[in-house]
């Protein structure tokens, strides 16, 4: 196989994102909330591998005609952003205005996020939360807590987005990176396994993921107090 076709494969692999997202949107419409988080499970999986690829096989040299980059914001903002907040609209976890105000908020904050040139810093971590609505948005299902609580944790998430706070890359971000990407590893898996049961209460999977998030959300606010890093 020639190094044009290996790139070009990577882009293709990237694009299977959209599928996926089709695939989730299709289920939410349906109110199969469990289904549609498998697929955007699969879509996190595919996110989070071909970045790695892409640098092994110089995409940028071999397969320039399409800009990888753009691709994948494309495919984050849908999986990301704009399904995980029609879930948390229509499945009732936030009813009457707490809903609209979410998904403004999400939609909004999260595309100008995604514009924004400055969003990664020198150590190829996030300048601000990176807008992973879906994995916020999945807790949410899972633990069901009070709609104030959810408003009170987008409201949060979405003004952090602008701030200076680092969250940490789970494979780029060197620092930590042998605890942090066994966590990542760690939440997919609960959040695989979450959906799979749907959501069932008693289920462990829920410790899993709030233990996991709680790791991913700290790690890279105390490596700016423990190292007194800058943005």
């Amino acid at each position: 196989m020639t190094p044009q076709v290996r790139a070009l494969s990577v882009h293709l692999f990237t694009a299977t994102g959209a599928v996926f997202a089709m695939l989730a949107m299709l289920a939410a419409v349906e109110g199969k909330w469990s289904l549609m988080f498998l697929w955007l499970v699969v879509a996190f999986i595919v996110d989070g591998l071909d970045g790695p690829m892409a640098r092994r096989y110089h995409v940028k040299k071999y397969a320039p005609e399409f800009d990888g980059v753009l691709l994948d914001l494309i495919i984050d903002y849908l999986t990301y952003v704009f399904i995980p907040a029609f879930a948390l609209f229509k499945s009732g976890l936030m009813d009457g205005w707490t809903g609209w105000v979410a998904i403004i908020v999400i939609t909004f904050a999260s595309a100008m996020y995604f514009a924004d040139t400055r969003m990664k810093t020198n150590d190829y971590s996030f300048s601000g939360f990176p807008g992973c609505w879906n994995m916020v948005v999945l807790v949410i299902f899972a633990l069901e807590p009070n709609f104030w609580v959810s408003l009170t944790i987008v409201t949060v998430l979405a003004i952090s987005m602008f701030l200076p706070i680092k969250f940490v890359h789970p494979v780029r971000t060197a620092r930590w990176r042998a605890i942090t990407l066994p966590m990542a590893l760690a939440w997919t898996f609960f959040a695989g396994w979450a959906a799979w049961v749907d959501f069932h209460p008693e289920s462990w999977a829920h410790w899993g993921l709030v233990i996991t998030s709680i790791y991913l959300l700290a790690a890279g606010p105390a490596q700016q107090l423990i190292f007194r890093e800058k943005l």
